[in-house]
């Protein structure tokens, strides 16, 4: 079985004082959005917070998304996504790590890396790229990575791991600029809703 995880425990410290997480895209917090189109996937869905008081957690409530905790993620996505690898249960056997600050990933581009996931070798580690090949996000890593990121921790994210088992990444191409499109400051925002007609 793969999981989806969504990162959401970051402090969206470059936004002043506005949380991205919270932007309204296609009618609701980022957050949900992305939520529910993981769920649109059939597979479980879990996200990482800073804590279950926080409104990107309320957001959440309703949906059937495992909502994880994460206080040490202020420190760096490396606590996230330890925290989210943590949470996973035991039949879980790779999992599909998506930053949540990426409002162009959609449910078709996450299918297309699950399906290409049931194609992979035990080993691969995919990773979603542009369309030109350039590397982005989500990542699917199998199972027997989950102790390396278990251990992750500071603000460089996977990006250890991903050079330790660089041999075994398969880049899958994602449309446009869908894979490198992540939104972190207010200019990017407005730059970014003015493009999309949002």
């Amino acid at each position: 079985m793969i999981a989806i995880l969504i990162l959401a425990a970051g402090r969206s410290s470059r936004m002043q004082g506005t949380d991205k997480l919270m932007q309204p895209v296609q009618g609701a917090p980022l957050i949900r959005t992305m939520a529910l189109r993981a769920l649109h996937c059939d597979v479980p869905v879990y996200a990482t917070v800073p804590d279950l008081n926080h409104p990107r957690a309320h957001a959440l409530r309703d949906l059937s998304v495992h909502v994880v905790g994460v206080p040490a993620a202020v420190k760096g996505m490396g606590h996230s996504i330890a925290g989210g690898i943590h949470a996973l249960g035991d039949g879980c056997d790779a999992v599909m790590i998506v930053p949540c600050d990426m409002p162009e990933l959609d449910q078709h581009d996450f299918q297309t890396m699950l399906d290409h996931y049931h194609h992979s070798g035990d080993n691969t580690v995919l990773r979603g790229s542009s369309e030109s090949g350039v590397p982005g996000h989500p990542v699917v890593f199998q199972a027997t990575h989950f102790d390396a990121l278990q251990k992750l921790s500071g603000d460089s994210g996977a990006k250890q791991v991903l050079l330790e088992c660089a041999a075994s990444v398969s880049l899958i191409a994602l449309p446009k600029e869908h894979a490198l499109t992540d939104l972190d400051t207010q200019s990017e925002w407005i730059d970014w809703n003015a493009n999309n007609g949002l």
